[in-house]
């Protein structure tokens, strides 16, 4: 972890908690306060799965419908999961029972999401539910919102491991953890950052993939 200061979350649930690490961080979009490490629960599918269960949660009893999980930020492990809960028999769900697409975006280099030819019929005229790591400043599951409805889907919510909001470009999003569970989180564009304005150096730099010590 980049800082000392580090925090292990934990739930009520077996296997599913929260690494994070206090600091300052930089993004593309944003600074932070707390680094999130999600790189377990991405890649160990005890945690992957712990994650899936509780993610599912929120769409049981529920009329929600998912042909295709759209996975952003190297969350397919988690996706597959999610897709087999979604279609368990015990499941009260419309998905029970069915098959869902497990599909990632390709991204070009002016970081725009496209689908190839044989991917794009998982995703025209198909509900496409969007797993993300987190949804803090939203530019990034707003851009596979657009993908999608470019491709002719239709979008059915938005989930993730980490969410600040409860909405995103008009859908729900739901999510495992949010900032009631950091004291003191934030998330803001740089020229608003306490933190730098303070004259406090970056700890590092961070995005899905990890992060990069400064220094």
């Amino acid at each position: 972890m980049p800082t000392k200061d580090t925090l292990k979350i934990k739930t009520k649930k077996s296997n599913l908690y929260l690494r994070v690490s206090k600091g300052h961080f930089a993004t593309n979009h944003s600074h932070s306060n707390y680094y999130i490490d999600v790189v377990a629960q991405k890649s160990r599918l005890s945690e992957a799965k712990a994650v899936a269960k509780e993610l599912c949660s929120a769409y049981n009893y529920n009329t929600t419908i998912v042909d295709t999980i759209l996975c952003l930020d190297g969350t397919e492990v988690i996706g597959t999961c999610l897709a087999d809960q979604l279609t368990k028999n015990d499941f009260m769900n419309i998905n029970a029972h069915q098959t869902i697409y497990v599909v990632t975006p390709e991204m070009t280099s002016s970081s725009q999401m496209i689908f190839r030819d044989n991917i794009v019929p998982m995703i025209r005229g198909k509900h496409v539910l969007v797993l993300a790591v987190s949804v803090a400043t939203g530019f990034t599951a707003k851009a596979a919102v657009e993908a999608i409805q470019y491709y002719g889907g239709e979008v059915s919510g938005i989930a993730s491991i980490f969410a600040t909001s409860d909405e995103c470009y008009g859908y729900q999003v739901n999510s495992v953890f949010n900032p009631h569970d950091l004291p003191g989180y934030f998330t803001l564009p740089s020229h608003e950052c306490p933190l730098c304005k303070e004259g406090k150096k970056l700890d590092a730099l961070i995005n899905s993939h990890g992060f990069s010590k400064l220094g």
